[in-house]
């Protein structure tokens, strides 16, 4: 049976070095594509990434087993993100629509159709124009949203995460995450409501 990632963590903090390697493998898709979707330069994600591993690396000490190293994980990469997008200047163009996937959230897709428009057919030059066309569409509107609806959507569409997870990393309330998500998704409905037509 595989080890949790607070086990691995433990063994690494107990001297085992493989362990850390383990959890590097184990977030290197998730994280990086996280990274990616909020910086939109897939260099500098990868210069993130590897300054989250190293935070892990010098902070792992502090990490008691409190809480999930999922949640820690991810608001170290989220902090650091956050500055990096301060400190350019500009709001994150977050979501690169490339790489989709459901939305896990409790409710989120009772409501709302999803975003990527995947068809696992060969599309035809037409289709292939308009789905590129959406794409950007897509791109476009999710740049209006606040920083903090982007950034709840990314991780709770596109990451997968509960909205419990959600609101460990970024430190907030469970209602403040659902109420970020259903802005975000009201405000996307109103700019492309042919995309989120919404399932009843």
């Amino acid at each position: 049976m595989a080890r949790t990632d607070e086990v691995l963590l433990s063994a690494y903090q107990d001297g085992e070095s493989g362990a850390f390697d383990e959890l590097v493998r184990r977030y290197a898709g998730s994280l990086l594509g996280f990274l990616t979707r909020m910086c939109r330069d897939s260099q500098q994600a990868e210069d993130l990434f590897q300054e989250t591993f190293k935070k892990v690396y010098e902070k792992s000490h502090t990490f008691k087993g409190k809480g999930r190293f999922k949640s820690w994980l991810f608001t170290i990469a989220n902090n650091l993100a956050l500055d990096h997008i301060r400190k350019a200047g500009r709001g994150p163009n977050v979501i690169s629509l490339e790489i989709a996937g459901g939305c896990k959230s409790e409710g989120c897709c009772k409501t709302t159709a999803p975003l990527p428009l995947e068809d696992s057919s060969l599309p035809s030059p037409a289709d292939t124009l308009l789905l590129t066309e959406q794409k950007a569409r897509v791109r476009a509107a999710l740049a209006k949203l606040p920083v903090n609806q982007r950034t709840t959507l990314v991780m709770a569409y596109y990451q997968g995460m509960s909205y419990k997870e959600v609101a460990e990393v970024k430190n907030c309330s469970l209602g403040t995450v659902k109420s970020q998500m259903y802005r975000a998704l009201k405000t996307l409905s109103t700019l492309l409501p042919e995309m989120m037509g919404g399932l009843e």
